[in-house]
């Protein structure tokens, strides 16, 4: 059997598993909390699950995997330990639990609502859902990303076509079973995930002589300047290493899409199982993409160079793939759609529910039923994804449009640097006020659109001495600088900017006291 027929059975039970998800879990749609977090009722192995898949798209496995593994060797892999215990284990234990409280006693259902509601200030609110209209829509465009080379191997149609069969079917689904059937999917999407990621290193180690020997070959590439580099512990750049490691595994603690998994967690007690399962989940999967990516040096007279003289990292991992057994390349076929179609799930999701709750109804006048909000978010579901797909199709089709990669390369850090700050120190600290977050609102969203002109326009930034010059090297130095000067710049400006509580915050903070009844033997001293 060939690759495209196996391919082609095994999309198709995909698909239709995917749609029956959808169709099961209608019944938990009829309200806008069921739409939006699933009732706040969902386990800790869905819950962990859709962090997971939400957080490892194909622009992980296809786009960075080849793209690290191809700069830093195998000393990558410390970017998927960093996903796994910065941006997973330490997510979880930091944010879980306080989220989790907090946002059921604000009764947010948004980030952005979440500002609101924290700060007493609608006008954040607003700001905050602006900020994610404008940076999560071209994020969501570059999950098509690495697609087309992939199915490029199987069968051949059009890249244009793969997008819409794929933005098709994920509307399906979650215009239908809302944040439920998202959950329940991206179980199985991760699963396929977990065993696909496991097979695919097998094999290429194979391919190559096995481990070690792998490595030796890899061991003897100098093109860093010096034998060894991409076989070493911290490989040829360990400073942009340690940047990559941050932006990727910090940023996830700021991005909308994924603090909120932890609104619609069913108890607290759910929160710890859901911290080992998803700390498992992303080594294996983070872990493994980029350590299979190390070994991309080793196909370097394969890969296809660019106009300016470098690799295709998009074509990177698909060329390591090339000569795999027609299982192996059709799992992994399965593989990409899942991680895919399980990150646009949740984009799509959160960008509508923000979009209605935050901006739509507080400017309608009327009173808005239930029902109402729901048929208004699936309107825009349909929307969200139809914009991202014809995004994804004009940027492959007029490659000379960079305005649109470049977007995509700067809304992770102009979302994390936006909103990690104030949504983190609004969770611990009582004196974190609306105006620190409005300054960093500025200074996120700043920083990335500076990033985005300078990139725009090639300007040449080592003329701005060490300090700056690096930092707008690249989106990924400048985005580290956006979180990180985020939480340096709320405390102080908070403190600056204090003003006295009147007992509104205190109160907010109750939540997290637990009162209990004791019974007294003794009413006497």
């Amino acid at each position: 059997m060939n690759i495209a027929t196996l391919s082609s059975i095994m999309l198709i039970i995909f698909f239709a598993v995917m749609i029956y998800v959808g169709y099961y879990s209608r019944k938990k749609t009829t309200d806008v909390e069921g739409f939006v977090l699933g009732g706040r009722s969902v386990g800790p192995w869905l819950t962990a699950f859709a962090f997971g898949t939400s957080y490892f798209s194909a622009v992980i496995f296809v786009g960075y995997a080849g793209q690290f593994g191809w700069n830093f060797g195998m000393s990558a892999t410390w970017a998927g330990l960093g996903n796994a215990f910065i941006g997973s284990l330490l997510a979880w234990n930091i944010l879980g639990r306080r989220t989790r409280i907090m946002t059921q006693h604000l009764d947010a259902k948004t980030m952005p609502d979440f500002f609101g509601k924290r700060y007493n200030s609608d006008k954040l609110k607003i700001a905050a859902s602006v900020i994610v209209f404008i940076f999560l829509i071209p994020y969501t465009a570059s999950l098509y990303n690495g697609l087309s080379s992939l199915f490029g191997m199987a069968f051949h149609i059009p890249y244009w076509v793969i997008i819409i069969i794929m933005a098709v079917l994920t509307g399906i689904y979650v215009i239908v079973g809302g944040y439920m059937a998202t959950a329940i999917n991206d179980f199985i999407q991760g699963i396929i995930m977990l065993f696909g990621i496991c097979a695919v290193i097998g094999a290429v180690l194979m391919q190559n002589g096995g481990l070690v020997e792998a490595t030796k070959k890899l061991a003897k590439i100098d093109d860093a300047g010096w034998q060894g580099a991409y076989s070493s512990f911290l490989g040829p750049d360990p400073l942009a290493l340690l940047f990559v490691v941050v932006l990727t595994s910090l940023g996830t603690w700021g991005l909308p899409q994924m603090v909120g998994k932890f609104y619609a967690i069913k108890s607290e007690k759910d929160i710890h199982k859901g911290t080992v399962i998803s700390t498992v989940f992303a080594i294996i999967v983070a872990g493994g993409c980029y350590f299979l990516g190390g070994f991309g040096k080793l196909y370097a007279d394969q890969i296809k160079i660019g106009p300016n003289g470098k690799p295709l990292f998009d074509t990177i991992v698909p060329t390591m793939l090339k000569g795999l057994h027609p299982v192996i390349i059709a799992v992994v076929i399965v593989l990409v759609l899942s991680a895919s179609m399980s990150t646009l799930s949740s984009l799509v999701l959160t960008s509508s529910s923000t979009f209605t709750l935050d901006v739509i109804k507080p400017f309608t006048k009327k009173d808005m039923t239930e029902k109402k909000q729901v048929n208004i978010m699936r309107v825009f579901i349909l929307f969200f994804i139809a914009v991202s797909a014809i995004i994804a199709i004009v940027k492959d089709a007029y490659p000379t449009v960079t305005f649109i990669a470049q977007m995509m390369g700067v809304s992770w850090g102009a979302l994390a640097g936006a909103f990690l700050a104030p949504f983190l120190y609004g969770l611990y600290w009582k004196k974190t006020t609306r105006f620190a977050t409005a300054i960093c609102y500025i200074w996120g969203c700043g920083i990335a659109i500076l990033q985005l002109v300078i990139t725009l326009s090639g300007k040449d930034v080592s003329g701005w001495g060490p300090v700056l010059g690096y930092i707008f090297k690249s989106s990924i130095n400048s985005g580290v600088v956006a979180m990180v000067g985020g939480l340096i710049i709320v405390p102080i400006v908070s403190i600056l900017s204090r003003v006295k509580d009147d007992g509104h915050v205190a109160k907010m903070f109750e939540c997290y006291d637990e009162k209990v009844e004791v019974p007294v033997k003794d009413a006497l001293d």
